[in-house]
Formats: C-alpha cells, sequence, structure tokens
C-alpha cells in the first residue's frame, strides 16, 4: 500500500496493472444518496423539436405550455440593455429600489433571485436539511418538491380541498409550507383568511407563490408585514415578459431577507437581467396593458370551453375526456403545445395546462382541441 501510494504520487498509472486509476475508481459513490429518488425536470418540446419529429414549420407552431407572456417586454428594454457594462459584475441594488417602489416595502425587506426557481431553491436551502419535511398541497408547481429534496428533505403532498383550497390542519414537525396563489395548474388563488389561518397555525416558514398574482390583480404581499413566518415570492417572467431574462424576487421579513443574502450566489443575476428588470418596472403600463389583454383572452377562452377551471392566472386548467397524455400528443402533430399535467402530483391522467396566448393562437388551440378530444366539441 504504501509503495502504491507513493507511485501514484509520480504516476497516474496503477503500478500494477497499468491501468488508469480513473479505470478502476467508482466515481459514482461521490452522489449524495437521496438524489437516486429525484426524477430529471422536463421543460417539455421546443419548436426545432417538434418540427423535426412531426415535419411542420417551427413558424407555424405555437407554445402555450410555459405560460410566457405572449407580447413580450415593454419597448423601452432596448435602450435599457445599451449601455449594460458586460466586463463589470453585476450591482443589484438598482434594480432593489425599483422593487422597492413597486412593492411598497423598504429594501431590506427584499431579495432577488435568478428567477422564481433560485429564490424557492434558496429560501430551502435555509430551512431544510435531511431528515426534515416539507409541506405541499397538490397539484401544484412542481419544483417545489425537487428543492426539498434537493436539501435531502422530505415533501409531504397533502390533498386539497374543493375548489382546491388549502386544508388549514397543518400536520406537526414540518419546517416549511408551499403555498401557490393563483395556483399553478390549477388557476385558484387562494382567500386571505385560507392563508392567514395556515400562516398561523404553524412555527413553519410558509412560501407563498404569486408569480402569477398581476393576472389576479390582488396580492397577499401586505401579510408580510403582520407575519414573521412568511415569504412571498414574485416574478418578472409572466406578467412583465421577461421569462428569458430570469429575475425573480421574494418579500420577507428582514430576518430572512439576511439570511437569504448569506446564502444566494452573489452575483447570479446577469447585468442585462437586472438592467431589463428596472426597465420594465419603469413602465408599468406596458405591463398592465399586457395583463389586460390576456385576461380577456381567458375570460373569452374560458367562455368556449365547457371543462376548464375558473382561473386567475394567464392559463386555463382544462379536464379532457380522454386521458391528458392522448390529447397532448394529438395537439402536438397539429403544432399546438400544451402541458400534460399527468407529472403533476395529485393532477390525475386527465387535466392539461395552456398558456393564454394571442388571440389568433388561442382560436388554433381551441379549434385543435375539438379534433383532439370529443368531449370538448359542445
Amino acid at each position: 500500500m504504501k509503495c502504491w501510494g507513493l507511485a501514484l504520487q509520480f504516476s497516474k498509472y496503477h503500478p500494477c496493472t497499468g491501468k488508469s486509476v480513473s479505470d478502476l475508481a467508482d466515481f459514482t459513490k461521490n452522489v449524495l444518496p437521496f438524489l437516486s429518488q429525484l426524477e430529471e425536470d422536463e421543460a417539455g418540446p421546443d419548436p426545432s423539436e417538434i418540427s423535426r419529429r412531426y415535419g411542420i414549420s417551427e413558424e407555424s407552431i405555437v407554445m402555450l405550455s410555459r405560460n410566457e407572456n405572449p407580447y413580450g417586454p415593454s419597448p423601452r428594454l432596448c435602450a435599457a440593455l445599451k449601455d449594460v457594462p458586460l466586463h463589470r459584475y453585476p450591482d443589484s441594488r438598482p434594480f432593489v429600489k425599483a422593487l422597492s417602489r413597486y412593492t411598497g416595502y423598504p429594501e431590506e425587506f427584499l431579495v432577488a433571485g435568478a428567477g422564481m426557481d433560485e429564490i424557492i431553491t434558496t429560501i430551502c436551502r435555509i430551512f431544510l436539511g435531511p431528515g426534515d419535511s416539507a409541506l405541499i398541497p397538490v397539484p401544484t408547481y412542481n419544483l417545489y418538491g425537487l428543492a426539498v429534496k434537493l436539501c435531502g428533505a422530505l415533501p409531504l403532498f397533502q390533498t386539497r380541498l374543493s375548489g382546491f383550497a388549502v386544508d388549514t390542519k397543518i400536520p406537526e414537525r414540518i419546517k416549511m409550507a408551499f403555498l401557490c396563489s393563483p395556483n399553478n395548474p390549477t388557476g385558484n388563488s387562494l382567500s386571505e383568511e385560507n392563508v392567514r389561518a395556515i400562516v398561523e397555525e404553524t412555527d413553519a416558514i410558509v412560501f407563498l407563490d404569486e408569480a402569477y398574482a398581476e393576472f389576479a390583480e390582488k396580492s397577499l404581499l401586505k401579510l408580510v408585514r403582520e407575519y414573521d413566518n412568511l415569504v412571498v415570492g414574485r416574478t418578472l417572467s409572466k406578467a412583465f415578459g421577461l421569462a428569458g431574462l430570469r429575475l425573480g424576487y421574494a418579500v420577507a421579513s428582514p430576518w430572512i431577507a439576511q439570511q437569504y443574502r448569506r446564502v444566494a450566489p452573489l452575483f447570479s443575476i446577469s447585468s442585462p437581467s437586472l438592467a431589463a428588470g428596472v426597465a420594465a418596472l419603469r413602465d408599468l403600463d406596458w405591463m398592465r396593458e399586457c395583463v389586460k389583454k390576456i385576461v380577456l383572452e381567458r375570460e373569452r377562452m374560458s367562455e368556449r370551453l365547457n371543462c376548464s377551471n375558473p382561473s386567475e392566472g394567464n392559463f386555463l386548467y382544462v379536464h379532457t375526456e380522454k386521458k391528458s397524455e392522448t390529447v397532448v400528443e394529438r395537439l402536438l402533430r397539429r403544432g399546438i403545445v400544451v402541458r400534460d399535467c399527468s407529472s403533476f402530483p395529485g393532477s390525475g391522467e386527465h387535466c392539461l395546462r395552456v398558456t393564454v396566448g394571442r388571440p389568433t393562437e388561442n382560436d388554433r388551440f381551441l379549434e385543435e382541441l375539438k379534433k383532439a378530444d370529443t368531449a370538448l366539441s359542445g
């Protein structure tokens, strides 16, 4: 052993076999054991993949699967991105100041991240570790469960009540609870009474995801001033049209915000993203006009469908007669991309989520859906 160890100091090859050390080693033993339970997240097919698979031109493909703003960001972004100093590390302080004006909260209550996903995963890293538990009412956004598992903690999935409300009976010994309002994928908002009851019932940290709050035209941000265990996450990906720039933020009590800054990467948000965020928050008229058009289309689509839930997001939760994976595949063949919800725990095999697009895109979806699922032709 001593001779081998000495030999390895001078050679990468085993002195007896002549094979490299890397040929003999089992590097998989270094993977954290709990990661074997994780399933790879799936973004769904993109236009180029669909075009190759079905021989459809990319220009004719309608993407209604990712809850994006079809009208894009404010035109002011072009000017804002012109003079971004790309040779310097990003400075998030101007963006946080703009968030303070938008939310009405002092800067010590605000933190920023590279999209809502980084906000969620960073919050989990603060409060969860191996052996801990987090409550997740389902169906809801899949990343909560993934973020919990990445910390070695256990997600406790709880079935929602009628109307997709959340049960206020919170299990003991949980460290975090996740709420989403409007909820992805069901589209319903939680009442203030429901959220208050949950926050007051537990000493866990409650994360309230308000990614779609602008489409509901209501928010529970004000509750952060009342509850030290409440964190409200928000994003500029949806109503502000910045999905491609990955920009999110959270409002929380200063003690949580301070812990967040200790854990989060210092320069995770790019300079162009931060500059775009400041410009977007200076042009609220654009955002509100986009929201108005999307909400009008959402209601028009809902009236045409006899099988969708009332929604306060920029999407609809549609019930199908045939299995959702079958309906989604048939729509794909016609160049319409929607989200199969069977991958959402608690959603079952007969629901899909469709983003509200532009009127012409929505009309195509409504027409093709009649062919894809005969139950929806009424």
